[in-house]
């Protein structure tokens, strides 16, 4: 991806922290549905894990505590997302109309190329904004070898369940994915730079 403009989609953790790493190689633009949510420096998985504890105690035991607690969009403040933030890639721009035949345009006409997107929109798969790439099957799914799409070679999808990987919905599981499709994206970007 190094020198490539990438489009990183999605305003939550996996989000924030792709754009992270990816903008260290490549000239990313980050689109969120709304303005991002940031958890305050000090609040990493911990507190967020010991909130959580505490709130579902008091729940049981009847009592309610004022206490904040960072919703699943708001994005926890590790280490690459601070550096991100030090190098001022973190601004998020909201969602694009349409896709060009090079890129994205808004509905006021403002147009961008792209060479990459990453989708990074949940744990559902939400297919439906690939309709017009006719690569989804009669059973809402997408064919894929590996993670690459099968009716469409730029396309590749990490994350999506057990049928884009085994077991790719935990972290653990979607490392290995992740990191072979990395390299597949690589090989295939510098395939294009070759012609």
């Amino acid at each position: 991806m190094t020198g490539k403009r990438v489009l990183v989609v999605g305003g939550g953790n996996s989000g924030a922290q792709i754009l992270a790493e990816v903008s260290k190689v490549a000239d990313t633009l980050w689109i969120t549905p709304e303005p991002p949510a940031f958890l305050p420096d000090e609040v990493d998985g911990r507190v967020l894990f010991e909130r959580a504890t505490e709130r579902w105690k008091a729940q049981q035991e009847g009592r309610v505590i004022d206490q904040p607690v960072g919703g699943l969009g708001d994005i926890v403040m590790v280490e690459p997302v601070r550096e991100a933030r030090e190098r001022g890639v973190l601004v998020a721009e909201r969602p694009f109309q349409r896709f060009t035949a090079d890129g994205v345009e808004w509905d006021d006409g403002r147009r961008e190329a792209v060479d990459a997107v990453i989708w990074c929109t949940g744990f559902r798969p939400a297919l439906d904004h690939l309709q017009g790439l006719e690569v989804l099957e009669a059973d809402g799914k997408i064919a894929v070898d590996g993670t690459r799409a099968s009716k469409q070679p730029g396309l590749w999808l990490v994350g999506y369940g057990e049928w884009t990987g085994a077991a790719s919905a935990p972290l653990i599981g979607v490392t290995l994915t992740a990191r072979s499709t990395v390299n597949e994206i690589a090989e295939a970007l510098q395939g294009d730079t070759d012609q």
